[in-house]
């Protein structure tokens, strides 16, 4: 008698796990339960259909152009809409129905060119090319192949060209990637912003200018916007027309491939900006309407559109969809080397309203129910599940400002598979204080309770501010809190005003408790590390085509009579005592204070005692600080330090000696006589000893025990 099969869905092997964690995620087993088998569906039938997960998202090896050892050519694209598909190009003449396709099953179309004589290939390296796509209405369409991995624009056309890109000496990579970092500190970088020039600047600029200037400040990351091929200079990066070709605009693919070797041996770790929520709208040089149908690789009609960003949105239930963004990224870390990527735009794959004109209050329906695109949420865990199986040293990073549950656990619970997600609420809350609040009415609780609310044993990457506040029309933390007197009081020359005192003081405590605080990582952008000046806008019609903004003036923080080198040389030594102590990839920090009358923050984290006075003009002497560890404390990071164009206030001499004395539900302490009660996050906890210190008005400073060997 045969065995009786059963009908029970696939559930995901350690959902308990998940469920014990939140039990408040319990009502919705069944959407978690739900959401696996659909993975894993579609893992099952790639597996039994194409030969195996390895294969299907290798098909970057078989899609678009790809030469044989002995010279010949194979061509292969999927235009199930076409009636016919021809490759036409320099090499032929332009003849647009010499080399016809062979139609296949599945709207796939095939074509093989022999070697010419003594084996040479039979479209030279250089040569342009297009894909001829009969449409079924009869039409010719020129297009170039989605796979495609080099286009470029010649300065008197609007719209790019395919070129066939296979040198006869491609660069080869020396050295290894580094492995998988406990601490990320991210330096998120745009290559043809990154010079001081008005111009775009090049990868060759950015590996021998900008690598050992990330490398100096303590970065051990780097994350590379508009990398992936867009029309369109001013998106930012974020309307991708070739999704297969490295930005030609800065350079030829082996000068990435260099440039991400060379940040390889310095130790740094490259990631991608990878785009794969929409497509740019072109069709011309980009996917949409590649084979003539409004449904080839998107959702046909209003749903294949998005109402705010004016670009196509993709079919993640179509087989070859989830073949060509699998492939994709597949490619991106075999043939550049990138070690993993951030992923744009999750919040809009997510769900079928995208995002727009939803509010998310953390009330849990929001995330489960028919509103989410779970089509949207496979695809993410498909993608997390290969990188993970064929790349485990690959790290994945979900924007998502919805804060779906369970975004960064295991596919293996339930969840997304991400190993990090962006705490997006720490940018806003700053930009909300600095605008709406003076300083005396800053709110010390709610600061903490921003920079520390998040998802027990999901990773966060803490920011202050990223690419999104330096942009037109927002300002970054400097601009903000410094404004018009960065143009005339940033020289050393001139006095020291109230607003840039201020400012300075004020950048170099934000930036430091988002670091300590925030998350188990850290990112800045480029630039905003020294209070960059000005905003970033992108040559446009609406300026004049200028480059004037599209550039970063790492210049100013090398001229000594100006201020920005207090700025730069804090965030280094920030990065490097992180380095040191690694507070990142330790435990969440223990906050034994956060006092409003005082305008006081103290907690430990790493071994180390983190005190931040926000009060714009009052001091405390003796202030007692409740400690876990007793012993000889010593200064480690002082902000009000004369290199970062503070006031010297404090003596980096003296020693501070632990007193047995409970403090602040705290064993140990560090003590000001007239200190006052305050709240704890942990009541029935107890410090026995403290220290007592000076803490002068906006300044952070970092203790350590030096009882302790480290």
């Amino acid at each position: 008698m045969a065995a009786a099969v059963s009908t029970e869905p696939p559930q995901p092997p350690k959902l308990q796990q998940l469920l014990e964690r939140d039990p408040y995620l319990a009502p919705f087993k069944t959407d978690f339960q739900r959401r696996y088998s659909l993975f894993y569906n579609r893992l099952k039938n790639i597996e039994e259909n194409e030969g195996g997960l390895d294969k299907f998202t290798k098909s970057y090896k078989t899609f678009g152009i790809n030469q044989f050892v002995d010279g010949g050519i194979y061509c292969k694209e999927w235009a199930p809409g076409a009636e016919a598909v021809f490759l036409a190009g320099d090499f032929n003449g332009w003849n647009p129905f010499s080399h016809p396709y062979k139609k296949m099953e599945y709207g796939k179309w095939e074509l093989f060119i022999p070697p010419g004589q003594d084996g040479y290939p039979p479209v030279p390296h250089g040569s342009k090319l297009k894909v001829v796509i009969r449409a079924q209405n009869g039409d010719l369409l020129y297009r170039i192949s989605p796979w495609a991995r080099y286009v470029v624009r010649d300065e008197d056309k609007v719209n790019y060209d395919w070129v066939h890109w296979n040198p006869p000496l491609s660069y080869i990579h020396k050295h290894p990637s580094p492995k998988r970092l406990k601490s990320l500190r991210i330096y998120e970088s745009h290559v043809g912003i990154a010079s001081p020039e008005g111009k775009v600047a090049s990868y060759k600029n950015f590996t021998y200018n900008v690598l050992p200037r990330i490398k100096d400040l303590g970065y051990n990351c780097v994350q590379l916007m508009a990398i992936m091929e867009h029309a369109y200079y001013a998106s930012f990066g974020y309307q991708v027309t070739s999704f297969f070709a490295a930005s030609s605009r800065y350079g030829t693919p082996d000068d990435l491939k260099e440039m991400i070797d060379v940040a390889h041996s310095m130790g740094i770790t490259v990631l991608l900006d990878v785009v794969h929520s929409h497509a740019s709208k072109n069709s011309e040089d980009g996917l949409n309407k590649f084979d003539g149908t409004d449904y080839c690789f998107f959702h046909s009609g209003h749903k294949g559109t998005h109402q705010l960003w004016d670009s196509r949105l993709f079919d993640y239930a179509n087989w070859e969809v989830l073949r060509f963004l699998l492939s994709n990224l597949r490619m991106w870390i075999e043939d550049y080397r990138f070690d993993g990527f951030r992923f744009d735009g999750v919040t809009s794959m997510l769900y079928h309203h995208h995002g727009i004109g939803t509010g998310f209050s953390g009330d849990y329906n929001e995330y489960f129910g028919l509103h989410v695109d779970e089509d949207a949420l496979c695809y993410l865990m498909l993608a997390n599940h290969m990188i993970n199986f064929l790349h485990p040293e690959c790290i994945t990073i979900a924007e998502d400002v919805s804060g779906m549950p369970a975004l960064c656990r295991p596919v293996a619970e339930g969840g997304g598979g991400f190993d990090y997600r962006l705490a997006m609420a720490i940018p806003d809350k700053w930009i909300q204080i600095i605008k709406e609040l003076k300083d005396e009415d800053w709110n010390m609780g709610n600061i903490v309770h921003t920079l520390t609310n998040r998802r027990y044993e999901e990773k966060y990457i803490a920011y202050a501010e990223s690419h999104d506040q330096a942009l037109v029309g927002d300002k970054t933390l400097a601009f903000r809190l410094m404004d018009a007197e960065m143009y005339t009081n940033m020289s050393v020359l001139s006095p020291l005003t109230p607003v840039i005192d201020r400012g300075i003081q004020l950048h170099k405590m934000i930036r430091l408790i988002t670091h300590a605080l925030g998350g188990e990582s850290y990112l800045n952008f480029m630039g905003n590390e020294f209070g960059h000046p000005e905003w970033l806008d992108f040559p446009r019609r609406g300026n004049n085509e200028s480059y004037h903004y599209a550039r970063r003036q790492f210049n100013l923080t090398e001229d000594h009579l100006l201020r920005y080198r207090f700025l730069n040389s804090f965030d280094r030594d920030m990065n490097k005592l992180e380095e040191r102590f690694g507070w990142l990839a330790s435990p969440p920090a223990y906050v034994s204070e956060k006092h409003e009358g005082n305008k006081v923050i103290a907690f430990e984290r790493a071994g180390l005692v983190f005190i931040f006075n926000f009060h714009p003009y009052q001091s405390y002497v003796d202030y007692r600080v409740g400690i876990e560890t007793p012993g000889k404390y010593k200064i480690l990071l002082d902000s009000d330090a004369a290199e970062y164009g503070g006031h010297q206030r404090l003596d980096h001499n003296t020693e501070y000696f632990s007193e047995e004395y409970p403090h602040n539900y705290r064993p140990n302490s560090l003590m000001q006589s007239n200190s006052q009660t305050t709240f704890s996050q942990h009541p029935g906890r107890c410090h026995k000893y403290y220290i007592e210190v000076y803490i002068p008005s906006r300044v952070a400073i970092v203790l350590h025990n030096t009882d302790i060997p480290k």
